[in-house]
């Protein structure tokens, strides 16, 4: 018998904003593909601002609420993605029909979220202890959850979103260079991901203009959703004069774009403060780009072991030491492409779709 699904996610792609919870879309669209028949109850609305905020949480509450009142009883699992705020409205349908409670913590619910205030704190804690499954997306993840939550180690399983490899796959570097109009001859250091603060921006902005007085032939490319437009602004405004011309703001792509700038790119980096797990890294792998990343979160894990070169975050001198040793050294990049191979072919979509499938039916 088929298993009727609500997705409830505060994170959730549209037109105007692509990338936004696109991880959520993919596995919910690769779900749907093996069969499931999944409902969603999803906010699509990327924008900050107290007033949008409002506006958007109220939009979101009401698309839950319809979905309580009209099919509440047919569900049998519902899966919140973000324990908090997710994960309430999520706790309701449990009450009330008896659904299974599934919860997926993608990083910045714990990392971020459940430390604003004890109120919050408090929720996440009670959220996690009546989920029936506990999903994490990395091994930083599932410490935190079972050792300062005190969750049963038993309902939490290890499930990082997983890389699609039909959309990120490897192709011909000098074909994407060709086809994106970049210059065959300058090394492509690629950004993908929010315009905000967190993400380690500045650093990298940073560590590039330094690297650019030794190295003429580096270009950085930023790709992704603004988030917060004065921080892009200022990020702009730190562009010294002379580096206008191999700076560049994309602004945010479709997946398909992506994994054409992924492949196209001789580097990607990802400099981030905190990192649940870092998917867009994993995709680039998945692609054969060696990455620069943050010892942080699930990137510690990520790139561990030779997969990627590691770097101290909030630490423009030890990002710009990362990304010149990989300038520098090709086995050193070879030898990276090759193991984020087998990283990539671990953490196969494919593979992980099944285990979510065993959680549902368990």
């Amino acid at each position: 018998m088929s298993q009727r699904v609500l997705v409830i996610s505060n994170m959730y792609p549209s037109r105007k904003h692509p990338t936004y919870g696109i991880f959520v879309k993919n596995q919910v669209e690769a779900l749907k593909e093996k069969g499931l028949t999944i409902d969603t109850a999803v906010n699509r609305d990327n924008r900050g601002g107290k007033v949008n905020v409002i506006r958007k949480y109220l939009n979101w509450l009401v698309k839950i609420l319809l979905a309580f009142i009209t099919k509440g009883r047919q569900y049998d699992v519902v899966h919140a993605h973000y324990i908090f705020p997710s994960g309430l409205p999520a706790l309701l349908f449990k009450k009330v029909f008896g659904a299974k409670l599934v919860v997926t913590s993608h990083g910045g619910d714990l990392d971020q979220m459940a430390n604003k205030n004890k109120t919050i704190a408090s929720l996440t804690k009670r959220i996690l202890q009546e989920a029936d499954e506990v999903i994490v997306v990395g091994e930083a993840l599932k410490t935190e959850v079972t050792e300062k939550f005190g969750i049963d180690s038993e309902k939490v399983s290890l499930i990082n979103m997983g890389v699609d490899r039909s959309v990120f796959a490897p192709a011909d570097a000098k074909e994407m260079k060709q086809e994106l109009k970049l210059s065959p001859d300058r090394f492509h250091i690629l950004y993908v991901g929010n315009h905000i603060k967190a993400k380690g921006l500045s650093e990298l902005l940073e560590a590039f203009q330094e690297i650019r007085n030794e190295r003429k032939n580096a270009e950085l490319h930023f790709v992704g959703s603004v988030k917060d437009e004065s921080y892009l602004e200022e990020l702009k405004q730190s562009v010294h004069k002379e580096n206008k011309q191999v700076v560049h703001f994309h602004g945010p792509k479709d997946q398909q774009t992506l994994a054409k700038w992924m492949a196209a790119a001789d580097l990607f980096v990802l400099p981030s403060y905190i990192e649940g797990f870092g998917l867009v890294a994993l995709e680039a792998m998945s692609c054969h780009t060696p990455v620069v990343g943050s010892d942080v979160g699930g990137l510690s894990y990520l790139l561990s072991d030779g997969a990627g070169v590691l770097v101290q975050p909030k630490d423009a001198w030890s990002l710009k030491q990362g990304i010149e040793n990989v300038m520098d050294d090709p086995a050193l990049r070879h030898s990276m492409v090759e193991k984020g191979e087998q990283t990539a072919r671990e953490n196969d979509t494919e593979r992980l779709l099944k285990e979510i499938i065993k959680l549902y039916q368990k």
